[in-house]
């Protein structure tokens, strides 16, 4: 036996549980509300930018096969700075209030595409640690990178900041609660067709037409309170 759901009795189940999926939509976007607003602490994010070049002769130009070389050990610098060789001094510098892979966790390091420049981010409770572990980062790469691989031409293009007013970066209260409304509402209407598919109790004739396959040919009306019944015929007497 086929059964064929009519968009008529879509509708209907979602009116009939609307009061349901209206409320688990403002459950979700209340908890989501709450937790992004007092539970999440804020994270602010500082970076600095340098600039790194091979070690050459002031007289000597710059040439296409210079530049190449640069962009292609961008990749290395990168993991140079993030390594223990120059985190630990860091982690001394900042009294030991991090360990080596802590402070990593809280680092990014990305290049600008097809340049010699790199960004060094930090993610921190405390917008002035952030920018402060930025900064140590970036001095003490140019330090040691010149023992590292005898390179002394490295700029710090932008020193880490920290501007009045600066916003978190995460959480987005208000992006959480849009998600949270979009998936607060897919689980009311989930959870309406999943009560109404499992429900199988008989309520209507047409529920008995689609049971048997038979048409209903007559149905016992509902009977009243007897008393509202006798008062009726009274005021008919009476009339």
């Amino acid at each position: 036996m086929e059964e064929t759901i009519s968009l008529k009795e879509l509708l209907e189940t979602l009116k009939k549980r609307i009061r349901m999926i209206l409320g688990i939509t403002f459950a979700v976007v209340f908890i989501s509300a709450l937790v992004s607003y007092f539970v999440l602490t804020p994270i602010y994010e500082a970076s600095t930018q340098i600039l790194v070049n091979q070690a050459k002769n002031e007289q000597s130009a710059y040439n296409y096969n210079e530049v190449q070389t640069n962009l292609q050990l961008i990749n290395t610098y990168n993991v140079i700075i993030t390594s223990p060789a120059i985190l630990d001094p860091v982690v001394e510098k900042l009294d030991g209030d991090y360990t080596t892979s802590q402070l990593h966790s809280k680092i990014t390091v990305g290049s600008e595409k097809q340049s010699q420049v790199v960004n060094i981010t930090v993610q921190d409770e405390d917008p002035q640690t952030a920018a402060k572990i930025a900064n140590t980062i970036a001095e003490e790469f140019k330090d040691k990178i010149v023992s590292i691989m005898n390179i002394d031409n490295v700029s710090i293009l932008s020193p880490a900041t920290v501007m009045d007013g600066q916003a978190p970066v995460k959480p987005k209260p208000l992006l959480n609660v849009a998600i949270a409304l979009v998936v607060g509402l897919m689980l009311g209407v989930g959870l309406a067709f999943l009560l109404e598919y499992i429900d199988n109790t008989i309520k209507t004739e047409q529920d008995v037409e689609k049971l048997l396959e038979m048409p209903v040919l007559g149905a016992v009306a509902i009977i009243g309170d007897t008393r509202e019944l006798d008062s009726r015929a009274e005021r008919k007497l009476r009339a």
